[in-house]
């Protein structure tokens, strides 16, 4: 396999087919005045180079990536296969989309293409490995893109179809089937295969305006979105099989989407080379939050990833589409290059003069020219990371901490009935990981099925779902010295959806060393208070659980209500090891618990006394890449450790007193 990457890859989207070649010429000028290397290319062009069933033109394409490789520019090719053609819709309707209401469309839009249509798989696998057999041995070729953010559900007859297949690969017993889905209930009983219908608004989804796309059973919804994240998953894996045919080394991609809920992103890093991801945060979105979706891709495969998308200047498609304040865009270029990033691209390198996304944010601006803010900043990072060369590419990032994020818990979670309409993971996640990002506490993001023993200490907030064989790795984990902490609504029910019986948190009930009677949820306008051992009173709400001490020591308890004085919070001891069950959710009492749970694991922050300042490292070859990044409002101190020591941007050595106004940054090399 190619190394990804010899130098940080600094580029983005690139569409020279919207525009005259008069146009390509200038573009080249304007981008190397930036420094721009690479350009991801061919994204949706299937009409354009396949105008007909049986007819290619690759005239075009032919010229771009000729001009692209004569200035050496690194190409992200991608397959074209995330908006369908119209004459395919018109020629065969089947491989466009039914939606969650029954409806089968008509051609529009993109990510229209129904994933197990069985003409679409061969059109799209197809042209993908057309384009490797043209493309496959051109150096400048660096990674191939496969389709495009790959997401949605399709609810029509080829879907149904195959689901049936999926389950019967499952279950292989209809027995089995009706016990995983509880089909007792409201007499669902399935008798034959193909009485099995899709979760959709006229099956069994509930539609609801507060919660739309609910369910009357949770198993069966759940089991669609592991098919339809596996069906989508299949159309990757044949795109990739079809380049591979002619192409066995360059690095194959896709664009995931953080945090999106879709798709099992753990399951789908197995199948690629590498992680790239598209990062558009809201005006309003905390930094904390957009850490965590970087740690999270970087989880994926434990590996460096691909920033494949951010915006230079705003977005256009949410809410309120603000502009990045002056120095903005470099600090979050920073913040993804010191979590794991090996490129910073962008879309996209011009703006588009029509259609929905033309106010979306670009390299050059509908001015045409490099005379704007925008683009002297791209010019700025551009230069910078030209600087950098390739001493980051390939470092890796250490921790000491693992929090559990699982595509099964969020689904499952999120599609039960109860106990409270606010419950949603990656708030929850979120959470707890505040309390790390804010101390600058290295964490990795890991799946269910991780090496637990790696870490010090492992935080698994809202593990609802506890899958085969997590009962028993945790066990071993706490018992042999780990420090687990985990929350209210975990341990409930198994891979289906079934409670286990017996006393929540089930599974888990040893190892928290407490039985859960019964799970209040607290309106908005409600609250409870905890109060700790020394009198510290904190405030609680959402859910709180009644709780039975079974060996655990009460770290805090309820201050009000009919279960006033009733246990909060707990300790027990396990083995070697310590969990902490936190019953309830709170605000400052979650960090003086947590600190407790840091304090025993001996977790120790990248470097001390750094408030205020996000701070990450990097290590590779024997040398530490300290990213330092001020998100702050207020001027902070450099951190006296790193006094005496390069900082690279500016080949400086760093002295005491030197500070950092909002969005600056430094990244400091020790050795």
């Amino acid at each position: 396999m190619k190394r990804p990457f010899k130098r940080i890859l600094y580029g983005g989207d690139y569409n020279p087919n919207q525009w005259g070649k008069e146009v390509w010429k200038e573009d080249m000028r304007i981008f190397k005045d930036a420094r721009i290397n690479s350009a991801t290319i061919n994204v949706f062009s299937w009409a354009k180079i396949q105008p007909s069933e049986d007819t290619y033109n690759f005239t075009e394409l032919d010229e771009v990536i000729a001009m692209l490789s004569q200035e050496n520019y690194d190409i992200v090719l991608a397959t074209s296969t995330a908006a369908l053609p119209a004459w395919m819709v018109k020629r065969y309707p089947e491989v466009a989309r039914t939606d969650y209401e029954g409806r089968h469309h008509k051609f529009g839009q993109r990510h229209n293409a129904c994933p197990n249509s069985l003409v679409f798989q061969k059109f799209a696998s197809r042209l993908a490995g057309k384009l490797a057999e043209r493309y496959g041995n051109n150096p400048h070729v660096t990674c191939w893109h496969l389709s495009n953010e790959y997401g949605g559900e399709c609810y029509c007859e080829n879907c149904e179809k195959a689901f049936r297949v999926w389950l019967r690969e499952k279950y292989q017993t209809l027995d089995e089937l009706n016990k995983a889905w509880n089909t007792e209930f409201w007499g669902h009983t399935i008798y034959d295969w193909d009485e099995v219908v899709l979760p959709d608004a006229l099956g069994d989804g509930i539609e609801d305006a507060a919660e739309p796309h609910m369910t009357a059973f949770a198993g069966l919804s759940i089991d669609y979105c592991r098919f339809n994240s596996d069906g989508m998953l299949n159309n990757f894996k044949m795109d990739k099989e079809a380049i591979r045919k002619f192409d066995k080394e360059t690095p194959i991609t896709t664009n995931m989407m953080g945090t999106f809920k879709g798709l099992d992103y753990f399951k789908w890093a197995r199948e690629m080379d590498i992680v790239s991801w598209d990062n558009y945060p809201r005006y309003d979105t905390p930094w904390s939050y957009t850490a965590l979706r970087n740690d999270l891709m970087r989880g994926l495969k434990d590996a460096p990833f691909m920033l494949m998308e951010q915006t230079p200047s705003q977005q256009n498609w949410q809410k309120y589409n603000s502009l990045k304040r002056p120095g903005q865009m470099r600090a979050q270029s920073y913040q993804t290059l010191a979590r794991g990033g090996d490129t910073i691209q962008f879309f996209q390198l011009r703006r588009s003069k029509g259609a929905c996304e033309k106010f979306h944010g670009a390299v050059i601006a509908h001015v045409g020219t490099e005379d704007t803010r925008v683009f002297r900043e791209v010019r700025q990072l551009g230069t910078e990371l030209e600087k950098l060369g390739d001493a980051i590419p390939g470092s890796v990032n250490e921790a000491e901490v693992g929090i559990v994020f699982d595509w099964d818990n969020y689904w499952a979670l999120e599609y039960t009935s109860g106990p409270s309409e606010d419950l949603t993971y990656v708030d929850q996640i979120q959470q707890y990981y505040q309390y790390f990002y804010d101390r600058n506490i290295a964490v990795h993001m890991i799946p269910c099925d991780a090496d637990f023993g790696r870490y010090k200490m492992v935080v698994a907030p809202v593990l609802y779902m506890i899958k085969e064989g997590v009962k028993e790795a945790l066990e071993e984990f706490v018992s042999q010295g780990g420090v687990l902490v985990t929350t209210y609504m975990s341990g409930i029910v198994d891979q289906s959806d079934n409670v286990y019986l017996g006393g929540y948190p089930g599974p888990l009930r040893t190892l928290a060393g407490v039985w859960v009677e019964e799970i209040d949820a607290l309106s908005p306008m409600q609250s409870n208070e905890v109060i700790f051992g020394d009198g510290t009173k904190a405030s609680c709400g959402l859910l709180c659980e009644l709780m039975h001490l079974e060996g655990a020591e009460c770290l805090a308890r309820y201050g009000q209500d009919f279960y006033k004085d009733m246990p909060a919070a707990v300790k027990n001891r396990y083995g070697k090891g310590i969990t902490y069950y936190i019953g309830t959710r709170m605000e400052e009492g979650l960090a003086k618990i947590l600190e407790s749970a840091a304090a025993d694991a001996a977790v120790k922050p990248v470097l001390e006394g750094t408030d205020g300042l996000e701070i990450v490292c990097r290590k590779a070859d024997g040398c530490s890449f300290y990213f330092i990044i001020n998100f702050g409002d207020e001027a902070k101190q450099v951190p006296s450790a790193l006094v005496g020591h390069m900082e690279m941007l500016t080949e400086e050595t760093v002295k005491p007193g030197d500070m950092l106004a909002k969005y600056d940054v430094k990244i400091v090399r020790v050795e």
